[in-house]
């Protein structure tokens, strides 16, 4: 900067100032002050490059509106990410670091300290804030429409993650000006707007009002950008404080950028994609589309603006190939950079990385290594390790920038930056909320809802969102506490003009609509957005649902198409089993477990007797168990497997691998064998088995529709001939002739009564069927029904779903509407609790700006852990690594009988096992889980310190509380209750 000049305009005094007030501190930059300007035009520098190399085209695009006209964003996005700290022109900020408020105090900027002390002590009136208060009387002063002003300072007092009401950033009158500056400090707040301006390379304040105020959701995109930029310029390892003021300008600032930008290896996804030829999707996954995945892609090509696709297809017909040529479709339609992939749990989300991964690569083979696994066991991840190429993940190794720039809160990348073998994300997206931000990502469905969440830095995750499509697979998983966050999340999806892509076999029409509404509400920029939306009438269908740009009015498309292969007849059967009422005695409960046990053995001999495979899935992990034991003693263990989530992360994933082998599509030839996998609830999600022969526990309907999926699921399997038409038998449940049926504690306290009652209504057994007879014997079969399957499917769901009372017999009924008066309580309560987190309370959806939107407080902790609880209702379960001591003092072993230390200190040859080891208890055990903590020597490890140890003796047994528990290879961990 020319100093002189500066003299000239504003006086010796201010050019003082400016050439002394402080943008970081030495410890905060490198050993040599920073100046503020110098931040902020390494702010607007980095800006510029996120601009030219990472914000998608739909994004830049809609920057470029509400600057004026295409071209006019770039120099706007710069300016407005760099003015952020203006707020540090005030006592409020540089009395903060000792060494430099004594600096400024000297050129004549001062202040009372006790005033400015007690003043910031009350109010936390902070930079941030100030910064909101400056630049809203600046633009104002400058002539800036109020419109604009009110959508623009939010976005500066907000940028270290939470946005205040305009009373917050107002300086508190017991301040006595003190926290803001007088005099002398006003002339400098004025000089430091203006000269940066000047530096960025507009005319003036008044030249930077934007044409057209953007949307909220659009707001929350570019305060995401914001923080983004100001975290990667405040690393000191690349920002070396400048601390004379004729070395600040823009272009130093720009030489700095584009070295930090080099070496932290940052980059954004494809550009703009070259639209998808006809061959596309053959060279993607090498065949040809079924007729249900041509429709989808038609449907997305049908799309006239951004919006919201909603595929609807069985078990096994290719939805997710679908998806993800839709992607391409509306990526290169409408100008987004990357993809987002939302899995229902973190056991689904690793299988699909890989395919995402292999999709990427397809289209470039450079974008496989840009593809981010985002849950919260990633670490256990093999394929997410080796492609770290031995680096560790860095989650919370980065933060972001400290409220006030001198704490010691790291925000850079230290030590090791990258590796040769290294293929995975730049380091810098593996930080604490950054995740999203990678182009291309693949995660749990919390990742989405996180961004639906009142908490600090969501913008972050807005920001990581934008510019994307995003797909969620299976969101009938949703219940209807995690489905508040998703139509919240959908509701600034649609406003941010992000396409989505919805995935489900087995969605309920009022789950569907309400998708949809919430999706055209969010685009129309209303708080309530009635529609009507088609009915496909078929099935496999696709809806999809935009706003016309022109007339601002909702269109729709909707079609169905003939699946890849017919219906198949399946035969339903019911197994009845005597349940045990709420006052059995622990041994009457034994011996009716011990009958269905028999009852199941006793299906199997029959139906198995020329050989086959049978899946049998239990409602619960004790029950997948007792019955693996009776089945493992009648059929031998060599082609008897048992899957659930309580074996250690290592032996469930070769479990699993065991398990498609053995069931697989590719299964080996073994006809005249036997081969029977026993499993929970892990066999309803992306778990593709085929099997000729199905028993499982009654489940509400749309699961247990998913499980029927795993039935006859490839049309070339040999099968045995009294299997080659595929069976149905459920069990779990007791018919009681002119009673409703009996379920047991655990099924009604997964999946409700009511949910269970209308589910049994559609069985071949129901009251009248059975009246006037005693309870059936275990191993009695009552009845059989032909269900036509899939198209069976959609009809099945709705009548389940839609509370129409008549489903029920009449004998059912009184206890059904009780059941469901209790349902319909608990739904309210668990919906209320779950809209007093979201990020937009009812009646706000209509604001214009985001003043105000963390009112009240964030509504959950920064962590995972915390932000997990935060939108999933209920207890979470615990994750422990299991290791062995045998004897109070010795050594420590891993499972596998390796020797560790007598602190746990791990070889890295032995990392794998030990992490292998890692084991979820039961949900029953959360509590007494929180008094484990990590060994001695994982404190500090950067893959192991946050890992609680459950150490079993030599037999591999803990005692936990009340409840013994023991580790087998073949059966997982076992439970005992003691007390």
């Amino acid at each position: 900067m020319d100093v002189e000049k500066i003299r000239a305009r504003y006086g010796p005094e201010v050019a003082a100032a400016l050439g002394t007030v402080w943008g970081k501190s030495k410890e905060r930059a490198g050993g040599r002050t920073n100046l503020l300007l110098t931040h902020l035009l390494d702010t607007a520098a980095v800006a510029e490059l996120l601009w030219d190399r990472f914000l998608a085209p739909s994004v830049r695009d809609a920057v470029d509106r509400v600057a004026g006209g295409p071209g006019r964003g770039r120099l706007f996005f710069m300016w407005l990410c760099g003015v952020h700290d203006c707020g540090k022109a005030t006592p409020a900020h540089q009395r903060i670091w000792p060494e430099g408020g004594e600096a400024v105090r000297r050129v004549g900027l001062t202040w009372v300290e006790a005033a400015a002390a007690a003043g910031a002590k009350r109010s936390r009136w902070r930079h941030d804030w100030a910064g909101g208060l400056l630049v809203r009387e600046s633009l104002r002063s400058a002539g800036w429409k109020a419109e604009q002003v009110d959508w623009a300072w939010p976005l500066v007092a907000g940028h270290h993650g939470m946005f205040p009401t305009l009373s917050n950033i107002q300086e508190p009158p017991f301040a006595k000006g003190q926290l803001r500056g007088r005099r002398l400090w006003r002339e400098l707040q004025d000089a430091v707007l203006v000269e940066f301006t000047a530096e960025v390379g507009l005319a003036g304040l008044e030249s930077t009002q934007p044409a057209v105020a953007p949307p909220r959701a659009l707001q929350l995109v570019l305060s995401g950008f914001m923080v983004m930029a100001d975290w990667i310029a405040s690393d000191e390892k690349y920002f070396v404080g400048v601390d004379d003021l004729t070395r600040v300008s823009l272009d130093n600032a720009r030489e700095r950028a584009a070295k930090a930008w080099a070496e932290l290896e940052l980059r954004g996804g494809w550009g703009r994609l070259a639209t998808p030829g006809s061959s596309a999707f053959r060279v993607r996954f090498g065949k040809r589309p079924r007729i249900s995945q041509t429709m989808v892609t038609e449907a997305a090509w049908r799309m006239r603006s951004p919006g919201l696709l909603v595929v609807e297809a069985p078990m096994g017909e290719g939805k997710t190939e679908a998806a993800l040529a839709a992607v391409e479709v509306l990526a290169a339609r409408f100008g987004a950079d990357g993809l987002f992939v939302g899995m229902p749990t973190q056991a689904t989300c690793d299988p699909m990385f890989t395919r995402v991964r292999q999709w990427a690569e397809a289209i470039d083979p450079r974008l496989a290594a840009e593809v981010a696994l985002l849950h919260g066991k990633r670490a256990f991840n093999k394929e997410w390790r080796a492609l770290l190429g031995g680096s560790p993940d860095t989650s919370d190794r980065f933060a972001g920038v400290d409220e006030y720039g001198c704490e010691d809160d790291p925000y850079g990348l230290q030590g090791n930056r990258a590796d040769q073998d290294r293929l995975a994300p730049a380091e810098w997206f593996l930080g604490s909320k950054r995740g999203l931000l990678a182009s291309f990502a693949v995660g749990t469905v919390d990742q989405l809802l996180y961004a639906a969440t009142r908490t600090r830095h969501v913008m972050l995750r807005m920001a990581g969102l934008a510019g994307k499509v995003v797909v969620l697979d299976e969101v009938h998983a949703c219940d209807v506490y995690m489905s508040q966050f998703l139509q919240e999340a959908l509701r600034w999806l649609g406003q941010a003009r992000i396409p989505v892509v919805l995935l489900s076999a087995t969605l309920p029409p009022a789950s569907r609509h309400a998708l949809v509404e919430a999706y055209l509400a969010g685009a129309a920029s209303r708080e309530e957005f009635p529609v009507t939306v088609p009915a496909p009438g078929g099935y496999p269908q696709v809806t999809t649902a935009w706003i016309e740009e022109e007339t601002g009015k909702p269109r729709f498309h909707s079609a169905a198409a003939k699946g890849w292969r017919g219906d198949l007849p399946v035969r339903v059967t019911v197994v009845p089993e005597s349940i045990p009422g709420p006052r059995a005695s622990l041994r009457d409960r034994d011996a009716r477990r011990a009958a269905a046990d028999t009852a199941v053995v006793r299906l199997l001999e029959h139906e198995l007797a020329q050989g086959g495979t049978a899946l049998v899935i239990r409602n619960t992990v004790d029950r997948a168990q007792s019955l693996y034991d009776s089945v493992q003693a009648r059929f031998g263990s060599a082609r008897v497997r048992l899957l659930h989530a309580q074996f250690t992360v290592s032996e469930r994933a070769d479990l699993t691998q065991d398990c498609l082998h053995l069931l697989g599509p590719d299964r080996p030839a073994s006809r005249g064998e036997t081969t029977i996998i026993i499993a929970t609830q892990l066999a309803e999600q992306s778990f593709d088995v085929d099997a000729d022969l199905l028993i499982t526990d009654l489940a509400p309907i749309d699961l247990l529709l998913q499980r029927i999926g795993r039935l006859h699921r490839h049309a070339d399997t040999w099968r045995p001939a009294p299997l080659r038409e595929p069976q149905v038998f459920v069990t779990g449940f007791q018919p009681r002739g002119a009673r409703e049926p009996a379920f047991s504690y655990a099924d009604t306290k997964i999946y409700g009564t009511h949910l269970m009652l209308r589910a049994a209504a559609l069985l071949p057994v129901q009251a009248g069927d059975l009246a006037g007879t005693a309870a059936p014997a275990p191993d009695t079969l009552a009845g059989a029904r032909i269900w036509q399957v899939p198209s069976v499917v959609p009809s099945l769901v709705k009548q389940a779903y839609d509370d129409d009372p008549s489903l029920l017999p009449e004998a059912w009924r009184a206890a059904g509407e009780a059941a469901a008066e209790e349902h319909r309580g608990e739904q309210r309560v668990r919906a209320e609790t779950a809209r007093e987190l979201l990020l937009t309370r009812h009646g706000e959806h209509e604001l214009p700006t985001l003043a105000g939107l963390h009112y009240g407080g964030a509504s959950s902790g920064d962590s995972e852990d915390q932000m997990r609880v935060a939108v999933r209702d209920g207890d979470e379960s615990v994750e422990v690594i299991l290791v062995v001591q045998e004897a109070e003092g010795e050594p420590y072993r891993t499972l596998g009988g390796r020797p560790l230390s007598a602190n746990g200190d791990v070889a890295a040859e032995l990392l794998d096992e030990v992490l292998g080891s890692a084991v979820r208890l039961p949900v029953s055990l959360t509590r007494d889980a929180q008094s484990l903590s990590p060994l001695a020597a994982w404190h500090g490890h950067p893959w192991l310190h946050h890992s609680r140890a459950l150490v079993l003796d030599a037999s591999q047994r803990a005692l936990l509380g009340s409840v013994e528990l023991r580790y087998e290879k073949k059966a997982g961990l076992r439970k005992k209750r003691l007390a």
